[in-house]
Formats: structure tokens, C-alpha cells, sequence
């Protein structure tokens, strides 16, 4: 079944996830229509190969012709006009950044991936629940206010013409009468004395309704105080810590379109506000009197508003893409010297007039002290730009930066060079971006800064920089905290079993249970009762070595998330690998199943390995437990994973080789499970050891295998001990020296 009819079969708050993930990035009408031939293209490879990525939009607008073509010929008119949309909608979008197409692609796939995931491993951990938990009800609340007061707004400058029409007579009247009375001293008293009553109940009027209005407005400022104070900016911090969760591998964030439309709409009853004291400040210099309220009241009412459009503005400037390699995108926050990256920028207060009048400036550290130590930057590339509208639905107002590039600034001869306290995956660096915004006789500087980012001059520095943001993501929300790994707190077991979780659905599109989390608990704490209160230090995590072993316990979980995306990927997407299960607990599940009963799990003494164990009775019944040694990525290599299964075999009695491998645990047929990820024709050859392999083992379908019983401890026997025919032990010997023959008979089989 392909991926996207797994998506069209999931529940509706799944779908609803979906539908957020194509919003205004890919059309999902293209996605539905071209659905195999997308899954069947390499977008990942393509994110970050430029000429790929041009043969693959070529490609997709060829295939979205030919879907031109078919309607045409059904004479489908509604389908054609779609068609030729979405067609136009691709090349003014993508046409000139191919490449940025495929990484919106890989992403959307990406996310499917982990939205199916999260469906079929539905228990939430607490960050995720934090996230989720009754923020809609207060989401929901804002945006009724914020309608409110953007009517109110209107009420009230319908309310200040009124006034407007009502002054001017008044105004008119009384010139007339002062007229009158000069020119004609015939007039009756009476007459004038009416006059005079009615220009004064004119006068109370709008007397009235200056206070009127001035109490409208007070009101709606006191609401648009209260509202960005305790609702808005409240709301903005949650999408911030949502989009930190989200670029450690946690749910897919939104709401920056809600928070735009209340942004949006909050500005322009501000400069309506702004604009109606403007109008009312032209009222007094054409009518006023003893104790009017306008000059006493409007100068602090504008004070009030100044300031209000000074910090809606100010807090309206956020990064909507934090700055990633395009070559790793599912890595963010980690930038290559040398290496471009790019970033993307948003005003949430979308005002039409400001198009290309906004130019935004990317700086490395600007307020970061020099005596800190840490190595110095430069910014390098395209780091000024202007801001447009989008061509979308909300039509935000966005800039997003492409080339840029981070240049150690060298020390100079004689000085000091830069080698600060930390460890280069754990200094923190900020980027800043900011502006200058001027409307209405406003000018306001505007900056933000992105989340804190590591930045490494080796790619083999990648894991440990990842390691770095996933930790300060887990435990800050303090953007400028760049000192943080100079005394980093604990985890809680709760907290970082589902940031690992994240880290298999969000890159190899699978999560983990709560039985693979409690065995990875188990090797980082030892038997617990229970784990969720556990803490583990960063130390723990990354820098200190699993005991007996020459690795941490995060660089022996990014082996085997290396050793998935390139050698194991569909097996994992299926379910098929086990993967964590340590050999006891492998024991337990296998003792009692039919012989050739195998799982496949990860290698725990073996870095970004994966092995099979299988189980089979003895001839007096004694169950037997089998482990190869773990496959790693160079012998993935040569031959797929699958294949090797298939064509597994051992040397029985009379040298006759058997594949011992029937079912995948717990009860299904081996070639049920995998045949349609076989690759090859079955291999029927032994393959000769290649020059400087590992003795002892026959890289082949002839593989050595330990044989485990019942009692560990059990004494060297001959069923230790596998024959080989003697054409592949004449081979085997002629390319091995003498020593190495003795070493290899010496040193025991892996029991790993």
C-alpha cells in the first residue's frame, strides 16, 4: 500500500496534522494526483543536489501536463482550470529554486511519515502532551477578542464622523447666528433666545459625545493592553516553545497564521485608534471650550497607543524557519563553516504598504560580549534582503535568506586565539536578525534572534552538535541562554525517552514503543522500577562511554538512526526490526516459539549494527538460541538487508547448507515479511574473504554463528564449531597466513 493511501486511511485528528503540513507549502491536489510517482523519486537526495533537483521539477510539471492532458481529453473543464492553477502556482514558486521545492517535498514526506507513525504508537509523552493540552480554548478566546476590538474600532470611527457631522453644524449655526447678530438688530429677542437654547443643547451634545468617544477608545486601549499583555504574547511564547519542540523531531507546529491574523488585526486598530486621536486633535483646533475633554485626555490616550504599536510591532518580528542546512534538514540549528544555510523571517502585523520597505539584516553574535572567549564569526553571503508579500493565502509579509555562510574570524598574529571553555559542539551562538519600520510617522527598529545554534568545521562534529541542540531544546526556552552548557541541568527519563522517540519517527519515520524505550531506560539507569522520574545527566547522554564500551549512549543511538535511513529503512517503516531488546529479554521471546523463529535487534556492543537471533532445539529438545555477527553499514553495502535473510544459510550434517531463518517473530513467514523488499536473485556462491577482513568470519551466505544454550557458562564443545566443504577451507586458508589462521581458531565467535 502506498504511503498516501496509509494517509487517507488515518482518523480525522490525523488528517487534520496533514492538512497543516501541505498548508500553503506543496498542493496537496498535486501530492493526491502524483502520488506514486512522488514516492518513487529520491527527494531527500535531491534536498540538497541542485541539478536533481531541476531534472525532478522538470519532471513534476511533465507529469502535471499529462494530467492537463487527460482532463482536456475527458473534457473535465473544472480539472483543467485546477490543473493549469496549480501548474502556474509551481513555476512562479519553485522556478527559480528547484531545490527548495525538493526540500519542501522530503519535508512534507517526512512529516507523513511521522504522522503515520504517531498513529499507530498513539501514547503521548509529557512535552507532547504539554503541547496540546487546552491551548485551542485559549486560542479561540484571542481570536474573539481581537475580532471584538477590531469592531469596536470600527463602532468608534463611525462614532468620530458622527461627531465630526454634529460639530460642523453646530459650528455652522453658531457662525450663522454671530452673522445674524451683527448684521441685522431687528432680529426678536425671543428669536435669538431660541437660537441660543438650541445652540447650547447642540453644544452639550457634543459635549457628550467627545466624552462619548474618549471613553470608547480608553476602553479599547485598556482591551488591546490586556490582550497582548496576558492573551497574545502569551500565545506567541507557546509557539516559540512549539517550534522548538518541533525542530527537535516533535510534533509539526502551527498557529503562526492565527497569530499573524491577530497580529494583523490589532496593528490596524491600533493606527485606527492612532488615526481617530489624529481626527480629534483636528476637532479642538476648529471647535472647543471650557473644560473640553479632548485636550485634557487625548495627549495621554496617544502616549498609550505609541506605545502599544511600538511593542506589537517590536514582538511581531519572529523567525519562521530557524536556520538549517539544506543537506541536513532534518538537523537544524547545526551550521557547517563554509557550508550555506538558510533561514526564513516573518511580520506577523501584515501591512500591505510595507512591501519592500522592510530590509532585514542577518548578524552572527551581535550582542554577545568579546571576553567570553568562544570563536568569532563572520556572516557571510546575501545578509540584507527585503521583505514582500507572499503569494498565499494569508499573504504574509516574509524574507528568507538562502546564501548564507558562517567564516571563522581567525585570530591575528600574537593574540589570543579562540578557544573558549567549552567543547566547539557546546558553544552556542546566536543570529540575529533586524529592521528598521517606519509608517504613520512611526520608526520603530525591530530585531529577533534565532534559537541559540552550533556551529562545527567538521561534518564528523554533526552528531555531537545535534546532541547539543537537542538537549537545550529539551530543557530551555531561554533564547539568549548561550552559556547554557557551562553547568547544563538533568533530564528527566519522562522527558528525553520521548525526544529519542522523536528523533526514529521524525528521521526514519517510525517511533518507538514503550517496550523498546524501557530496555534503551534499562542501559542508560540499570533495573529501575520506574523510569519517568530517572534523571539522566548530559554527561551521561553524550560525553561519558557506555561502561566496557568506546562509545556514548548518543553516539551508539545515531549509528543505528544512520544504519535505518541508508541500509534499513522500509524494514523499519514495516515494523519488521525489534531493534532494541536486550539478549535476555530476546531469550524470553523466542524460547517458546517454533524452530527458525528470528527477530532482529540492534547490537549493543557494536556501534550502527544490526544482528538476528534464532532459535532451535537440540536433538535431546535443549532449546538454542543463534546470533551472527552484527551486520554494520560497510557490509550493508554490498548487499541489501533483506537479501541477506533470504539467502542465509548455515552447514548442517553432511555439509549441506540450510537457511535456519523460517519465521519473523513472532509468527510469520519469512518471505510474507519480506519478500517484496528482496533486491536480487538468491545468492547460491560462497564469496572469498576479501583481503584484510576479519578473521573468522566468511563474508557469505556461509556465515559462523554462535551457539548459546541454556547455561552461559556452558564448556567448549564441537557444536561451537561450524564445518565448512573443503573447497571453501582451502580458499579461505590459501588467502589467510598461518598466524591468522591460529588467531581466528583461537578467539571465540561474537555472542553479540
Amino acid at each position: 500500500m502506498s504511503q498516501w493511501n496509509q494517509v487517507q486511511q488515518l482518523e480525522l485528528q490525523f488528517l487534520e496534522q496533514v492538512d497543516k503540513v501541505y498548508d500553503d507549502n506543496f498542493p496537496m491536489d498535486v501530492r493526491h494526483s502524483l502520488a506514486e510517482w512522488i514516492e518513487n523519486q529520491d527527494w531527500d537526495v535531491a534536498s540538497h543536489n541542485e541539478l536533481l533537483a531541476a531534472i525532478l521539477f522538470q519532471n513534476l510539471l511533465v507529469e502535471v501536463e499529462k494530467r492537463y492532458s487527460q482532463a482536456a481529453q475527458e473534457k473535465n473543464f473544472l480539472l483543467m482550470h485546477n490543473v493549469k492553477r496549480i501548474k502556474q502556482h509551481l513555476q512562479v514558486k519553485y522556478h527559480g529554486n528547484p531545490l527548495h521545492m525538493s526540500i519542501v517535498i522530503s519535508t512534507c514526506l517526512k512529516e507523513e511519515r511521522r504522522i503515520l507513525a504517531a498513529a499507530t504508537v498513539p501514547v503521548k509523552g509529557p512535552l507532547e502532551k504539554a503541547i496540546n493540552a487546552a491551548n485551542s480554548d485559549r486560542q479561540r478566546s484571542v481570536e474573539y477578542k481581537v475580532a471584538s476590538v477590531k469592531s469596536t474600532a470600527q463602532i468608534a470611527e463611525q462614532d468620530v464622523k458622527y461627531l465630526e457631522d454634529l460639530q460642523d453644524e453646530f459650528d455652522f449655526r453658531y457662525k450663522t447666528l454671530q452673522n445674524r447678530d451683527n448684521c441685522d438688530r431687528n432680529i426678536p429677542v425671543a428669536t435669538m433666545k431660541q437660537e441660543v437654547l438650541r445652540l447650547q443643547d447642540m453644544l452639550n451634545s457634543l459635549d457628550y459625545k467627545r466624552k462619548e468617544v474618549l471613553n470608547k477608545i480608553t476602553e479599547m486601549i485598556n482591551e488591546i493592553d490586556n490582550l497582548m499583555n496576558s492573551l497574545l504574547n502569551e500565545e506567541l511564547k507557546e509557539w516559540k516553545r512549539r517550534q522548538q519542540i518541533a525542530c527537535i523531531g516533535g510534533p509539526l507546529h502551527s498557529g503562526l497564521d492565527q497569530l499573524q491574523n491577530c497580529f494583523t488585526l490589532l496593528g490596524e486598530s491600533l493606527f485606527q485608534v492612532k488615526r481617530l486621536l489624529e481626527k480629534l486633535e483636528e476637532l479642538v483646533l476648529k471647535v472647543t471650550y471650557e473644560g473640553d475633554p479632548i485636550p485634557m485626555q487625548r495627549p495621554h490616550l496617544q502616549e498609550r497607543t505609541s506605545f502599544l504599536i511600538y511593542a506589537l510591532i517590536k514582538s511581531s518580528l519572529v523567525v519562521e524557519r530557524q536556520p538549517c542546512m539544506p543537506t541536513h534538514p532534518q538537523r537544524p540549528l547545526v551550521i557547517k563553516t563554509n557550508v550555506q544555510f538558510t533561514s526564513k523571517i516573518r511580520l506577523l502585523v501584515r501591512l500591505p504598504e510595507l512591501n519592500y520597505q522592510l530590509k532585514v539584516k542577518a548578524l552572527i553574535d551581535k550582542d554577545i560580549p568579546m571576553g567570553m572567549g568562544n570563536r568569532v564569526f563572520n556572516i557571510c553571503g546575501t545578509n540584507i534582503k527585503d521583505m514582500n508579500i507572499e503569494e498565499s493565502i494569508n499573504g504574509s509579509l516574509t524574507v528568507e535568506f538562502r546564501h548564507l555562510q558562517l567564516k571563522e574570524k581567525k585570530a591575528t598574529a600574537g593574540a589570543k586565539g579562540n578557544e573558549g571553555p567549552l567543547n566547539v559542539t557546546e558553544e552556542l551562538h546566536s543570529i540575529t536578525f533586524e529592521s528598521q519600520f517606519c509608517l504613520q510617522g512611526l520608526t520603530i527598529q525591530v530585531e529577533t534572534c534565532s534559537l541559540p545554534v552550533v556551529v562545527i568545521s567538521n561534518v564528523s562534529q554533526l552528531p555531537s552538535g545535534w546532541a547539543s541542540v537537542l538537549w537545550y531544546n529539551l530543557l530551555s526556552s531561554d533564547h539568549k541562554n548561550l552559556s547554557f552548557f557551562s553547568n547544563p541541568p538533568s533530564a528527566l527519563w519522562s522527558q528525553l525517552s520521548e525526544v529519542i522517540s522523536w528523533q526514529f519517527s521524525s528521521f526514519v519515520g517510525r517511533g518507538l514503543n514503550s517496550d523498546q524505550l524501557i530496555m534503551l531506560a534499562e542501559k542508560l539507569l540499570g533495573q529501575q522500577t520506574n523510569y519517568d522520574d530517572c534523571q539522566i545527566s548530559w554527561a551521561r547522554f553524550c560525553k561519558e562511554n557506555i561502561p566496557g564500551k568506546s562509545f556514548s549512549f548518543w553516539g551508539w543511538m545515531d549509528g543505528i538512526l544512520e544504519l535505518i535511513k541508508k541500509h534499513l529503512l522500509p524494514l523499519w517503516i514495516d515494523g519488521y526490526i525489534m531493534g532494541f531488546v536486550s539478549k535476555e529479554k530476546e531469550r524470553c521471546l523466542l524460547k517458546d516459539k517454533m524452530p527458525g523463529t528470528f527477530l532482529l535487534r540492534f547490537s549493543e556492543s557494536h556501534s550502527g549494527s544490526v544482528t538476528f537471533t534464532w532459535v532451535d532445539h537440540s536433538e535431546n529438545g535443549e532449546v538454542r538460541f543463534h546470533s551472527v555477527e552484527p551486520y554494520n553499514k560497510l557490509r550493508l553495502c554490498a548487499l541489501p538487508f533483506a537479501d541477506i535473510l533470504r539467502d542465509y544459510k548455515v552447514i548442517v550434517a553432511e555439509n549441506v547448507p540450510e537457511n535456519p531463518l523460517k519465521y519473523l517473530y513472532p509468527d510469520i513467514p519469512k518471505d510474507k515479511a519480506f519478500s517484496k523488499h528482496y533486491n536480487s536473485q538468491p545468492s547460491e556462491v560462497t564469496k572469498p574473504m576479501a583481503k584484510g577482513e576479519k578473521a573468522g568470519y566468511v563474508p557469505s551466505v556461509f556465515i559462523p554463528v554462535s551457539t548459546f544454550l541454556n547455561t552461559p557458562s556452558a564448556p567448549f564443545s564441537s557444536l561451537d564449531l561450524l564445518p565448512l566443504s573443503p573447497s571453501a577451507y582451502a580458499e579461505l586458508k590459501d588467502q589467510l597466513s598461518s598466524s591468522e589462521v591460529e588467531s581466528a581458531m583461537d578467539s571465540p565467535c561474537s555472542s553479540d
